[in-house]
């Protein structure tokens, strides 16, 4: 019996150690008891369970204090902050796994970002003002404080909360949510969506917006004309008057909130704290930062923000051509990008750690990724890549059918990811990480929209195509982690995220002219219709070429299946055991049958003007023409077989190719180099092709001129000292033994 008296009286003790207010000073007034915390802990000890009795522990002789869960917890979670003299909870960060459960009660207004996206940061501010504004507002006038305070919560008399959700972290709840772009703010009540609105927009419009819920939760509790709101980032409404004293139910209700939010988010701490948004403006002043090695680790490494960063040294030429259009891409990306530059000849150890190897070096970062930028160093290519990595903040952007059929008017590549309800979110974190590398090159998208899913025939789910001008072209994984791979899936969209007719620039030259034939179109810019009808012909030639290709390739792979099948049902009818497990395991391997690939791209016949008069001895003013180049051999044709010029049309294309790829080709080639140029050209490139071959042939020919010197050695000793081969008798005798005079001889 007299532990079952004892219980209570520990569960009670322990209840009130939790709830318990924080320290009061002794100089500021005395608070009268809170009605919520005696209440939460008189149910914690009714609701406690019976156990045995044990001595109390004295909190001050282990030297415990008690502690605010607002500011204590800041070390393990997001910190509270202060709005009109009140402490304000963190904005609870929800979980993707029990989002559905926290939302299933009262009005939830839940904001979905990218904590890469610069929206989100820049919206980050607003949401963080409005969660303050409306948690110390209070929505009834009290005449008693004391009596009243306790039931005049925003929060608990609206039943209106606050909250946000990581969709990086938790990708798979945010597309069950149809999130489609960040940040987007969602309306829900009792777990059910009611509204929604995309994109940040200003605190007018979403206190207008929350105004209206709030007047359709308690009808008339609102004021017509609206609050009078405060600045963004400010720390109290333009109404406070002095430092308000903070009620103990609000101090209760922050207690709870804060603590809350920290149980529910204890699963991701780790995550929640390195997605934490900034709320500082991308380069606000327009300026290209100097960084040093402290300020690059605080700024840059330790964070998530976006930096695009060049590494120079003060006595390069390059560097210093490039300055005036790298500080004006600095003062247009103002708001938007970070933009900084180190100076490797201060800071030698930080520019050895990130393996700079030439000035300039352009890198973008971004939360721990890094991508080196190799295009051109103009104005317009240096906003147009920073432009294009602002973008990629948003993240992967989720498409239906007929946005992604908008995007292909504007997009010559696409990467589409297709996913379903099963797709993990580690699945989504090895999307995004891919995202970087692509800047400047293709556009990544995602999608589980069944209208794609049946256009592209997906049947598994999750899957990777490039559709390039409408064409698909399929990642095959053997299993479901090389799809979260990223060297592997990188170095396939690598292989695949050129147009399938692109320009030539001197940034991608080496991919499209290295091991392939390509059909290169030069081109003039300024005959705009000659230029449109060219590139219109010569996509119409790839892409008929490229089918063909397909169909070779399908009748190839079918007759090598074929011929398999023959050497099985030849072994089975001999009953021949041994030879039907041989012809079992023949491995079809098209990647091993030698094809001559062809690329197609054009080339601005202007621009490049120097370069195809001494390569190709062609100038784009006596119009336009089209070379078959081979840059692994140095050789290129520019006639048809009938000896006219290629000219950029279909049909001129088409029949000259096939010649040229036949093995040998069936018209002459030109080569870029002299006769000697071109023999030392071939005996190089026979050297590095047959390394092993090579090698064998300078072994003999060593040995070869070591036996040959020795014999010259012998012979030299065999006929004397003095190393005439014609010498046989005295020296004074003649040629065949006659006087040294020159007598007759008998």
């Amino acid at each position: 019996m007299r532990s079952l008296l004892i219980s209570p009286l520990i569960a009670l003790s322990f209840a009130a150690s939790v709830f318990a207010a924080p320290p009061i000073k002794a100089d500021a007034p005395a608070l009268p008891p809170s009605n919520f915390a005696r209440d939460a802990v008189l149910n914690a000890a009714r609701d406690a369970p019976d156990a045995p009795a044990s001595p109390a522990k004295d909190p001050e002789v282990k030297g415990e204090t008690n502690k605010d869960p607002v500011t204590d917890g800041a070390d393990s979670g997001p910190k509270g902050t202060v709005f009109n003299g009140q402490s304000v909870p963190p904005i609870p960060e929800l979980s993707g796994t029990t989002l559905d459960q926290d939302i299933s009660k009262g009005t939830w207004l839940v904001e979905f970002f990218s904590p890469y996206c610069h929206h989100c940061k820049a919206f980050a501010p607003t949401w963080q003002t409005l969660h303050e504004f409306y948690y110390t507002s209070d929505p009834l006038p009290a005449s008693n404080k004391e009596s009243s305070d306790s039931l005049n919560s925003f929060t608990r008399y609206y039943d209106f909360k606050f909250a946000k959700i990581d969709c990086v972290a938790f990708g798979s709840a945010c597309s069950d949510h149809n999130i489609n772009s960040f940040p987007t703010v969602v309306q829900f009540k009792d777990g059910k969506e009611v509204e929604r609105k995309v994109g940040a927009l200003p605190m007018k419009d979403e206190v207008k917006w929350i105004e209206s819920m709030l007047e359709t939760i308690k009808p008339g509790s609102r004021q017509k004309d609206g609050p009078k709101l405060p600045k963004v980032g400010a720390n109290s409404s333009p109404d406070f008057k002095g430092a308000a004293v903070v009620g103990p139910a609000k101090e209760a209700d922050a207690i709870a909130e804060a603590t809350k939010s920290t149980t529910s988010t204890t699963s991701t701490k780790s995550l929640l704290k390195a997605t934490k948004i900034a709320k500082e403006t991308a380069n606000p002043a327009g300026t290209s930062v100097p960084l040093t090695a402290e300020t690059f680790q605080q700024r840059v490494t330790t964070t998530h923000d976006p930096w695009f960063i060049k590494f120079y040294a003060p006595w390069c030429h390059h560097c210093q051509a490039m300055a005036p259009s790298w500080h004006a891409m600095a003062r247009d990306m103002k708001g938007k990008l970070n933009v900084g530059e180190v100076n490797c000849e201060v800071e030698r150890r930080l520019c050895k750690d990130v393996n700079v190897k030439g000035y300039p070096t352009l890198i973008y970062f971004q939360a721990g990724e890094r991508i080196e930028y190799e295009g051109l160093r103009g104005l317009g290519d240096l906003i147009s890549y920073a432009s294009k990595a602002v973008s990629a903040g948003d993240g992967v952007v989720d498409v239906d059918a007929a946005a992604f059929e908008a995007l292909e008017k504007d997009e010559e590549v696409i990467f589409l990811y297709f996913y379903d309800h099963a797709t993990t979110s580690e699945d989504f974190q090895a999307l995004e990480r891919l995202l970087l590398s692509l800047i400047g090159h293709a556009k990544l998208v995602k999608t589980k929209d069944p209208a794609l899913s049946a256009r592209y025939k997906i049947s598994t789910w999750p899957r990777l195509i490039v559709s390039r001008d409408g064409k698909p072209t399929y990642y095959t994984p053997l299993s479901p982690r090389d799809m979260r791979d990223f060297r592997k899936v990188l170095g396939w969209m690598q292989a695949n995220w050129l147009p399938i007719v692109p320009e030539l620039t001197s940034s991608n030259a080496r991919d499209i002219m290295d091991h392939r034939l390509v059909v290169l179109a030069i081109l003039n810019r300024e005959r705009k219709e000659d230029f449109v009808i060219a590139r219109r012909e010569l996509k119409s030639a790839a892409l008929e070429w490229i089918d063909k290709e397909i169909q070779a390739f399908q009748l190839e792979r079918q007759e090598l299946r074929d011929a398999k099948q023959l050497r099985i049902e030849e072994a089975e009818d001999r009953n021949d055991q041994r030879g039907l497990r041989a012809a079992k395991q023949i491995r079809i391997d098209m990647n091993e049958i030698d094809r001559k690939e062809v690329g197609f791209a054009w080339v601005d016949g202007v621009f490049w003007e120097r370069w195809l008069k001494t390569t190709f001895g062609i100038d784009v003013k006596d119009g336009e023409k089209v070379v078959i180049n081979d840059e692994d051999n140095q050789r290129y044709w520019d006639l048809t077989s009938t000896g006219n010029p290629i000219v950029p049309s279909r049909v001129s294309i088409l029949e000259t190719l096939p010649k040229v790829v036949a093995s040998p080709p069936k018209i002459s080639p030109k080569h870029k180099n002299s006769f000697f140029g071109h023999l030392i050209w071939t005996l190089r490139s026979g050297m590095s092709a047959h390394p092993l071959i090579t090698l064998g042939l300078v072994i003999g020919l060593l040995v070869g001129a070591s036996i040959w010197g020795r014999g010259l050695i012998r012979r030299g000793k065999a006929f004397g000292n003095t190393g005439s081969f014609f010498t046989v008798g005295n020296e004074k005798d003649g040629l065949l033994g006659g006087a040294a005079t020159g007598g007759k001889v008998d």
